[in-house]
């Protein structure tokens, strides 16, 4: 048994209204799920990857690729509202409901498929080295400056949404940093106590952004795509 005693969780319902069929749809060659799920095997961190997933098709995908599916999560955690966390609290508490056999859990959402291995392992890292009850993947916003955001009413007037920093240079303004469901860990008595990563003083691993997209929608998926062409040059 390993010392940290990990398990990874994948959450991967099989409804998607934005881009049907998402989490089997193939990307670059493969099933979106299989990038979530190589990219823990390879680490050698996780006594067990699970695949909590409503939909037979998905879960045999799954296994084809090296992930546990040992139930299909009821109809109650796969809708448009619940959050993911509690998929991933109930899937924890199905395969260790004493909460005694696993110490850590990272869950790694499927419609991240640009992290790899690598950035669990340093993910993990810094998460026991922070001490911290649990840790969620964050990345820079890039060029956008969110700083200077703006809304827009309907005479087409802009009003500033922090007014005290438009006038402010770029470089003289904090950084401010995006989450991303890539890599989120906990220890396990943390997340089943909160029934959240955003547990008190929960910290932030900072990710490079082309390989923290979150595909949501069509454009997500091309911009993934294209990455992911960059990334085989």
């Amino acid at each position: 048994m390993k010392p940290h005693r990990n398990i990874a969780i994948i959450p991967c319902r099989g409804g998607s209204k934005r881009i049907p069929g998402k989490n089997v749809k193939a990307l670059g060659g493969k099933p979106l799920i299989a990038y979530a799920i190589e990219a823990a095997v390879q680490t050698s961190i996780f006594e067990a990857v699970i695949v909590s997933t409503d939909s037979a098709e998905i879960a045999d995908i799954a296994r084809a690729y090296g992930a546990n599916v040992p139930f299909l999560r009821g109809e109650d955690l796969a809708d448009d509202i619940t959050p993911v966390s509690a998929a991933t609290i109930d899937a924890l508490e199905r395969v260790d409901p004493t909460r005694t056999i696993y110490r850590n859990v990272a869950q790694l959402m499927a419609n991240c498929p640009l992290r790899n291995a690598g950035d669990i392992l340093e993910s993990f890292q810094q998460f026991v080295a922070s001490g911290a009850g649990s840790q969620i993947s964050v990345t820079e916003y890039g060029w956008l400056n969110p700083w200077w955001a703006l809304t827009c009413d309907e005479r087409n007037i802009l009003h500033p949404v922090f007014q005290e920093k438009m006038g402010a240079r770029s470089q003289d303004l904090p950084r401010l940093l995006c989450p991303t469901g890539a890599i989120w860990w906990a220890k396990t008595s943390t997340l089943v106590a909160h029934g959240t990563f955003y547990a008190p003083n929960y910290t932030g691993w900072c990710m490079p952004w082309e390989r923290a997209v979150d595909i949501d929608t069509e454009e997500d998926w091309e911009m993934a795509e294209m990455l992911l062409g960059m990334q085989g040059k």
